[in-house]
């Protein structure tokens, strides 16, 4: 497991992928909206989806055909994964489109964009993010079962994670993206010492769902480098819920103060945006790249006006088996939760 770097060790990353809260304040910059042409590709491609398979998971990029949005969509990979790092798409109409032929078109826009990995235990590879009954308080629960409550800055398990809106809910809901990189860099600068402490093995909880019989936490760093390129990985949550394991490595003060001075630099607010989703609107980030989370909201399950995302964990192929560390090497396809392939 890697080791904590030495100061002098440590240095500056990805440059390019830099950006403050002033430099994307338009939002018009970093959102694609959906073209009336764009729209007859999507419903001819879900056509052809359609007559190629029953199962959503069962469609594949090459029957899910875009022969012009793809292009597109190239662009927005590359952005991804070697600029910004984080895209909305808008436009798709939910209301006319209905919930299920809107996630198969979301499923087919991720096709062109990478590769689905399984999101649980459960294989989940299509999952939900809404109120599925969950205490913030229970071991097990995982931040897209929660209802309700904020979440804070935090990844997910793949180089991309994608978020399709059904429904906004009432009010609140508004996604939160931090760029890590800038953090990184910042703290990198400003205390060199800490930011190595990082780059050592943090302990994180299983949630419930490791190996039968393995260890109920894991250990990964949350600042790597490889070929000069930054993979962050950050839960601070799971990581202080590992604690609750015996056997699990006990958090060192000086790993808390390197969370807390990374905590500060992230939740600064030159270093973050905020982005409202509407129904329709589809959201994809650089998992290691920027980090993401969300503003409280409310839910009227008396109306049917309950917040509902479609999400989708990828594995973009811009970044080769060689381009990653050997702990992101296709995560999601050799964990045991690829044993199961299935919808949430």
């Amino acid at each position: 497991m890697a080791e904590p770097l030495a100061a002098g060790a440590v240095t500056v990353l990805d440059r390019q992928a830099e950006w403050s809260a002033a430099d994307v304040a338009d939002s018009n910059r970093w959102t694609y909206q959906l073209s009336d042409t764009d729209l007859v590709e999507l419903t001819e491609a879900l056509a052809v989806a359609r007559s190629a398979a029953d199962d959503v998971l069962d469609v594949s990029r090459e029957t899910f055909p875009l022969p012009t949005l793809s292009v597109r969509l190239s662009e927005i990979a590359d952005e991804l994964i070697n600029g910004r790092g984080f895209q909305r798409i808008s436009g798709l109409p939910v209301e006319q489109v209905g919930t299920e032929d809107s996630s198969w078109i979301y499923w087919g826009i991720g096709l062109h964009l990478g590769v689905p990995w399984p999101q649980n235990a459960k294989g989940h590879l299509l999952g939900d993010v809404k109120d599925q009954g969950k205490r913030p308080d229970d071991p097990t629960a995982r931040g897209n079962e929660l209802g309700g409550v904020g979440q804070v800055f935090h990844s997910d398990g793949s180089d991309l994670v994608g978020l399709l809106c059904l429904d906004p809910g009432v009010r609140g809901g508004e996604s939160l993206i931090a760029n890590a990189v800038r953090a990184h860099n910042q703290l990198v600068v400003a205390d060199p010492e800490l930011a190595g402490v990082l780059y050592g093995g943090l302990p994180y909880d299983f949630r419930g769902e490791q190996r039968d019989g393995g260890d109920p936490y894991y250990r990964v760093p949350a600042f790597s480098r490889h070929r000069d390129r930054l993979f962050v990985r950050y839960i601070r949550p799971y990581i202080e819920a590992s604690q609750r394991h015996p056997d699990a490595p006990r958090l060192s003060d000086d790993q808390r103060a390197a969370m807390d001075a990374f905590d500060a630099l992230l939740t600064a607010t030159d270093n973050q945006v905020e982005m409202t989703f509407a129904a329709g609107d589809m959201q994809f980030i650089n998992n290691y790249h920027v980090l993401h989370g969300r503003r409280s909201y409310v839910d009227d399950p008396t109306t049917g006006r309950v917040r509902w995302l479609k999400r989708l964990w990828l594995a973009t192929d811009l970044l080769g088996p060689e381009d990653r560390p050997e702990r992101f090497q296709a995560a999601g396809a050799t964990t045991h939760w690829a044993a199961r392939r299935s919808k949430a």
